[in-house]
């Protein structure tokens, strides 16, 4: 019977917990509507109007807005990035002359000096040759250039600086080979890009002279996609691919210290897959007496081989360090064929003989000079042109 009462007590206790719940619930249901006519809920303003003055109230959308769909807000557009403009190649050498002819101050107007004299005695020739070795021609070349020189000059009974000058000009412009082929070969065949592998010394400027050439070929239309393959130089691949974001190239890389080979065969396919025109492979700089460097490098060429052979192998020279160019050139052409050398750091020195004893010594070709820092500072090389601004002004 106990149990029955304790029970009953429950049971009651728990309906009038129910009723305490529900009656408040239609309480609030049985408000009279706003004098608005809308489902709204007013708020009073604070009290910091004026005694005496009415203070209208504050009308604001109910919670029965809530089932609306969110309110979307357009992100402002991402700003397309400038890119730069190259300047055209054609012309640019004859552009680039005023750079190149400062170095006539040592070279150009000293051999100048010498031939405009009235007679031109052993000694005189013997200047002639000094100055031609001094500007990095070398011995072998020099001797060939002023030997014809002077046979001309008695032949022809030549007199003025003028004549002299022009027919040094015409054995100068020999020397260089004016047939020799400088074109790069930067067009894609058989379905994949060209291949274009950059190598030389350290400091000699390779990463720099590959984002120029890169700018070159921009400029005369092509399609470009940068391979860092300098993974040894933490800021190497940064450098390269900030080249690559001025002009719109991509710029593949690998983790620093990583596998250079591995690097260039992924740009290469990364070329392939994208269909660019030219990849432009940036590889570390080594000192042509390390064999294991070199080997390494003969590696890198022989993995980006597996995709199709190199088209141009670009040994960049620096006009500064001389005949030890030529050591440099000869170690490099025997480890991964050169097919053209990029001569930079002419502006400011009378070292550009040195194109005269490369293509003399090797028989390969000088295809771009760096005539300068700034980025549209790298032209083809047309021998007239390097010779005129070499020699300068007769005046």
């Amino acid at each position: 019977m106990e149990y029955v009462v304790a029970a009953v007590i429950l049971l009651v206790v728990l309906l009038a917990g129910a009723v305490g719940l529900v009656v408040p619930r239609m309480r609030r249901r049985d408000l009279p509507p706003s004098s608005t006519g809308g489902d709204t809920t007013t708020l009073e303003r604070p009290s910091a109007a004026e005694p005496g003055v009415e203070t209208p109230p504050l009308v604001v959308p109910a919670e029965a807005d809530e089932g609306l769909p969110p309110l979307i807000l357009d992100e402002p557009p991402t700003p397309t990035p400038t890119l730069d403009r190259p300047e055209p190649t054609a012309g640019r050498m004859v552009r680039l002359r005023a750079r190149l002819s400062r170095s006539q101050s040592v070279f150009g107007k000293g051999l100048l000096s010498v031939l405009s004299r009235d007679h031109l005695d052993e000694d005189a020739w013997e200047e002639i040759e000094d100055s031609l070795i001094g500007a990095d021609v070398g011995v072998e070349a020099t001797q060939v250039i002023v030997e014809r020189l002077r046979e001309r000059v008695r032949v022809l009974g030549s007199r003025t600086v003028t004549e002299v000058r022009e027919q040094l000009t015409e054995e100068l412009v020999g020397a260089l080979e004016p047939g020799m082929d400088r074109t790069l070969k930067t067009t894609p065949h058989d379905g994949r890009p060209a291949v274009m592998l950059v190598v030389g010394v350290n400091g000699a400027g390779k990463t720099t002279t590959c984002g120029k050439i890169g700018r070159v070929l921009i400029a005369d239309g092509r399609s470009v996609l940068f391979g860092a393959a300098d993974t040894f130089r933490a800021a190497a691949a940064d450098q390269i691919a900030t080249w690559g974001e001025r002009v719109g190239a991509e710029t593949v890389r690998g983790p620093e210290g990583g596998d250079p080979a591995s690097v260039a065969f992924d740009a290469v396919k990364r070329g392939i897959d994208t269909g660019v025109d030219t990849v432009i492979i940036d590889t570390a700089g080594r000192l042509q007496n390390k064999v294991g460097l070199m080997d390494e490098l003969g590696k890198v060429k022989r993995v980006v081989e597996k995709h199709g052979p190199v088209d141009e192998t670009l040994l960049i020279l620096d006009a500064t360090t001389g005949q030890n160019g030529l050591e440099q050139a000869r170690v490099f052409t025997e480890v991964v064929d050169v097919t053209g050398v990029v001569l930079t750091k002419l502006d400011g020195t009378a070292k550009g003989g040195i194109v005269i004893a490369v293509q003399r010594k090797l028989g390969i070709p000088v295809k771009l000079v760096g005539l300068g820092e700034g980025p549209d500072d790298l032209a083809p090389f047309e021998p007239a042109a390097f010779v005129e601004a070499l020699l300068g002004s007769a005046a």
